[in-house]
């Protein structure tokens, strides 16, 4: 500990607080809350420690604190600033979508649609669904089981799903509430695991199928049983008080804990969200950081099951939500359940390579490869185009060895210098770094582009333009087109194809390749179907935008049938596109 800290430390107050450490170039290395700063922070210089925050400690050269009036307004300061800053110790949960619904519209021609809220009154849901896949199969096997209307916009004629069977035909029919009333009761009861009576009738039917020798018809009813069983069995666990909850169980092994946190709606266990994570703090602290992080990004139930009363006395507080520890009982044989899952995440997780938690050591090993600082915050990019035609960019980035998706960049490059890779390089680089500087933000500690001494040159240059010295490497392949190092200051660095460092770069140049790849796709898709679709007379910017929503590509127009066109612009319109598309 030097004089800095010393002193610093003799200054701080018992208050709650957040506490930054800093390293001897003053950038942020560890982001922590306390509920008595000067505790929590005297812990790390006075106590023994090991592992990595040992290493931490060993690194910090300063530090600096913010008061708080609370412990939950610190929790809050901590995420943010962990969010803002990126500190390589700190631990942060990827940014999460919000889970979809089922929502089932209560009146006039109801239908069935995925919702990411939950808040039109319009609508009844069920959910939200961990499983995004397992909702698209359900509503998908929904809308074959009931006659709703598919169409979100009635039109004037019947579609395609009215001529075979799956929709009653609200544009020309006038439906019965009755009727209505009787298709949402069945849903809803299907979706709250009462499947008994659809399987029946499906049953039925496919036996009078097979018997009148209408044999495709009979094997379409043996799909959606199957559909039925496979989502039933995703149901099979059932509560009987209907009370939204959340069970939430942890295990711990050599310095790792894993958390399962299972969801239980209307009864329903609906999927289950698992973490594996390394322990840096007190493991109650690192857990209830954890599981306060998830639900600023997921749906509260009306409630939480924990296993440690101290853990549900401090969430309850945190969360001002329910949050309970039963001691017997059913609640508590979900949480054994919840137990038994975050064993099984911590096996699987041993049994893996766990590059991600190496990945701190690796830069550490890249960063004494190359001779340069440990590269904390690298970015890598890449072009793609089509002979030249619709060309992009794509830039991501790594922080602390992990994804950071809300730092990736998209670029779209002038035609003119589609063809030409290093004037497209040229051009990405210059826009990147240009606004980084315009805008004072943090530049990458490494720069890695997919190619060999051209395209680093070219990087380089536009650096050396813009006063920045930042190291800039190329992953270059060799006579088998497979990646196997890379060049850096005109030496070329051959890595071992099966060193954790080299699965590290491959895993980074695949990220990059994928993104570029995707990036390419829907500009190469919009632009082809934009292209013919706007000499189409009568198909207005509206059309346009609810067809194009449809079906984003040429290729998704040339699988729909002429029906299906019909249901989104009148016939003579989709007469013309088959048309177009046939020639």
């Amino acid at each position: 500990m030097n004089e800095l800290v010393q002193a610093k430390i003799d200054l701080l107050s018992s208050k709650p607080g957040v506490y930054l450490m800093k390293d001897n170039q003053g950038k942020i290395i560890y982001v922590g809350k306390a509920k008595s700063l000067i505790k929590r922070v005297k812990q790390y210089f006075t106590r023994p420690q090991e592992g990595k925050v040992l290493r931490m400690v060993r690194e910090v050269n300063d530090f600096d604190t913010i008061e708080t009036l609370s412990e939950k307004e610190a929790l809050l300061l901590e995420i943010n600033l962990i969010r803002k800053y990126y500190p390589k110790y700190n631990i942060l949960l990827k940014d999460g979508k919000s889970y979809p619904y089922i929502a089932l519209k209560r009146k006039k021609d109801p239908y069935l649609k995925i919702s990411y809220n939950d808040k039109d009154k319009n609508f009844k849901y069920f959910g939200p669904y961990p499983n995004s896949k397992a909702v698209y199969s359900t509503i998908d096997l929904l809308n074959k089981l009931f006659p709703l209307r598919k169409c979100q916009t009635l039109k004037k004629e019947p579609c395609l799903y009215y001529h075979l069977g799956n929709c009653l035909g609200p544009c020309i029919n006038k439906i019965s509430e009755e009727q209505y009333q009787e298709l949402t009761e069945q849903i809803t009861k299907f979706l709250n695991g009462d499947v008994s009576k659809i399987k029946q009738d499906t049953i039925k039917k496919m036996n009078e199928y097979s018997q009148n020798l209408e044999f495709e018809k009979a094997n379409e009813c043996k799909n959606i049983l199957e559909g039925i069983n496979e989502i039933s069995k995703k149901q099979n666990i059932m509560l009987q008080d209907h009370i939204s909850k959340d069970v939430i169980s942890f295990s711990t092994r050599e310095n790792y804990f894993s958390l399962c946190i299972m969801t239980y709606r209307n009864g329903i266990l609906l999927g289950k969200n698992l973490f594996v994570l390394e322990v840096f703090n007190d493991i109650n602290e690192e857990v209830e950081n954890v599981i306060f992080q998830y639900y600023l990004n997921h749906e509260k139930p009306k409630e939480i099951i924990v296993s440690s009363k101290e853990l549900a006395s401090d969430l309850s507080y945190l969360l001002e939500n329910k949050v309970i520890c039963p001691s017997r009982g059913t609640k508590k044989d979900m949480l054994l359940i919840a137990l038994e899952n975050a064993k099984k995440g911590l096996d699987e997780h041993f049994l893996t390579s766990r590059l991600e938690d190496d990945s701190l050591a690796l830069l550490e090993e890249l960063g004494k490869l190359l001779n340069i600082k440990t590269p904390l915050h690298i970015e890598l990019f890449d072009n793609s185009h089509l002979q030249g035609s619709y060309p992009v960019g794509a830039l991501v980035v790594f922080v602390n060895g992990v994804k950071a998706p809300s730092m990736y960049r998209k670029y779209n490059i002038k035609d003119s210098s589609g063809k030409d890779d290093l004037k497209s390089m040229e051009e990405v680089i210059t826009r990147r770094y240009t606004r980084l500087l315009l805008e004072e933000k943090e530049m990458p500690d490494l720069i890695i582009v997919d190619g060999g001494d051209n395209q680093i040159k070219v990087a380089e240059e536009v650096l050396d333009n813009l006063g920045l010295s930042i190291p800039v490497a190329g992953l270059f392949k060799n006579d088998k087109h497979h990646t196997s190092g890379l060049i850096y200051q005109n030496e070329v660095y051959q890595i071992d194809s099966k060193s954790r460092l080299f699965l590290m770069l491959v895993r980074m140049q695949d990220e990059v390749h994928r993104y570029a790849i995707s990036t390419h796709r829907k500009k190469r898709g919009a632009g082809l179907t934009s292209s013919f679709l706007d000499q189409i007379k009568g198909l207005g910017k509206k059309r346009l935008e609810a067809l194009l929503k449809t079906y984003p590509t040429k290729e998704d127009l040339e699988k729909a049938s002429l029906e299906e066109l019909k249901t989104i612009v009148p016939e003579n319109i989709a007469q013309e596109i088959k048309n177009q598309l046939n020639k």
